[in-house]
């Protein structure tokens, strides 16, 4: 593995953090279009039976402290339930209630939320660049969602749904944080399998509970699209992006959190016959650009 200084290190960064955040642009979509026929926890619980089963398989030819939870059994208790049993349960009952333009407004504030906490828990310093960065990528989200209206902006209205949604967000800042802990000692695929072992039983009892009052449509486009969301969002992303946090650490990882909507937009043009214009490309241009300030040159 490259020395984590490097800037080859640094792009092989940037490039595993994209690959996380466009497999989670389809995500909110066909979590939102689910809501009627699959509960929340049952589909986290779902998702993350597949993943742990992936994850587990994968650990199979490994050392054996790769298995042992040793002295990061707390940090990995502490991820399994921010990341695994909270985040994406929290993320689907906000999605419910509120609208994918909220949600992506809201999702424009994470990096600057990771910064905070990373530098409380963890004492990662943020430099300039990654604020710089941050603010960067939530202008260009703010641009992106609003179509470069501010009009638009002052008008939107907002409900408990984006009081659940923020409060998944912060969820992920906590999870990025602490997946930058654990790291500093073993790989990724370790931190993200024990962490999913862990919390896997409590979204298991949660979605028995659950499925009493919200019971599983099964229609094959349904079967089809949770399958997507075991594979897509679960396995390649949680991979890619506790991979790229080890790399960038959570505040660098976070910078590029804000290409979330752009890929949405990007998708819906490319399946929907959505408009793309110029107003998208100039505003996600700014959130690329603050990515790359924010993760690549000098630490300053």
């Amino acid at each position: 593995m490259k020395p984590a200084g490097t800037w080859r290190s640094k792009l092989w960064g940037v490039c595993l953090v994209n690959l996380a955040t466009l497999s989670w642009a389809s995500n909110a979509v066909l979590g939102r279009w689910l809501r009627d026929d699959v509960g929340p926890l049952t589909l986290t619980a779902l998702r993350f039976t597949v993943a742990t089963a992936f994850f587990g398989f994968l650990l199979r030819g490994r050392s054996p402290e790769e298995w042992r939870y040793g002295r990061d059994r707390w940090w990995l208790l502490a991820m399994g339930l921010a990341g695994v049993v909270c985040f994406s349960p929290l993320l689907y009952l906000g999605l419910r209630y509120s609208t994918a333009v909220n949600c992506s407004l809201i999702q424009g504030f994470s990096p600057l939320i990771t910064a905070l906490i990373a530098g409380l828990i963890i004492q990662e310093p943020v430099t300039r660049r990654q604020m710089g960065g941050a603010v960067l990528g939530l202008i260009g989200v703010m641009g992106l969602i609003s179509g470069g209206s501010l009009s638009f902006l002052i008008h939107l209205h907002f409900n408990g749904g984006d009081l659940i949604l923020l409060a998944a967000a912060i969820l992920w800042a906590f999870y990025s944080v602490f997946g930058r802990r654990v790291m500093r000692q073993r790989s990724p695929v370790s931190a993200t399998a024990l962490s999913s072992f862990l919390g896997l039983p409590l979204l298991i009892a949660a979605a028995f509970f659950e499925y009493r009052h919200i019971p599983l449509n099964l229609r094959p486009e349904t079967i089809a699209a949770i399958l997507h969301i075991c594979v897509v969002p679960t396995i390649i992303g949680y991979w890619c992006w506790n991979r790229a946090v080890q790399t960038l650490g959570a505040g660098g990882a976070m910078v590029f959190y804000n290409t979330l909507p752009l890929y949405g937009v990007v998708m819906g043009a490319l399946f929907l016959q959505e408009s793309l214009g110029l107003v998208h490309l100039v505003f996600g241009g700014l959130i690329l650009a603050g990515g790359l300030w924010g993760t690549l040159g000098r630490r300053v």
